[in-house]
């Protein structure tokens, strides 16, 4: 990667940016380098945390995570994957080799379940085509409902922003997290 594009704020924040820190990260955990660089622009931070999909919603978490790190891998955004995999994927009960498998472009899918093979799949052709085939829909609509649909559409849209940015702006690897090739 590139250099930092945007160099992530540093403390003290203003009180806005401090509280919306507050409310977003875990106790006692430093804020993200990346909601430190979207911290630049106020608003941009307000309406990424606003529209965040982490909460309980309509899938399973580990779904969510799935999902999330299939997108990530896809648009090549190391920075997001390793922080969900560090983050998130023991909770999602993610072994070694399911996160491994996000990773692969041909993957063997014989890890994951009926259900999380199709939301790689949807993944997949909503990046490839921005949209999803006719078929695809179909297999969707044998184990989701149209609401849980909707939230795998915006969960892959959502994290394409955050890969753009975190890839634009060439944010800096969380030391924490977890590399492509740790797992590759």
């Amino acid at each position: 990667m590139s250099m930092t594009r945007i160099a992530p704020l540093e403390p003290p924040y203003d009180a806005e940016v401090a509280e919306a820190f507050l409310r977003i990260m875990p106790p006692g955990m430093a804020p993200l380098k990346l909601f430190r660089t979207q911290a630049h622009n106020k608003r941009v931070l307000q309406r990424m945390f606003a529209g965040n999909l982490l909460d309980k919603g309509s899938i399973e978490l580990r779904e969510r995570e799935l999902i999330i790190l299939r997108t990530c891998a896809r648009c090549g955004s190391e920075y997001e994957w390793g922080v969900h995999v560090a983050l998130f994927a023991e909770k999602a009960r993610l072994t070694r080799a399911e996160i491994a498998v996000t990773l692969n472009p041909d993957p063997d899918l014989s890890a994951l379940s009926a259900r999380e093979v199709l939301l790689l799949k949807a993944v997949d052709e909503l990046h490839d085509s921005s949209g999803i085939s006719d078929a695809l829909w179909m297999a969707l609509t044998h184990h989701y409902n149209s609401a849980q649909i909707l939230e795998i559409i915006s969960l892959t849209g959502s994290y394409h922003t955050v890969s753009f940015i975190t890839n634009a702006a060439a944010v800096e690897l969380e030391s924490f997290a977890p590399r492509f090739a740790q797992y590759a």
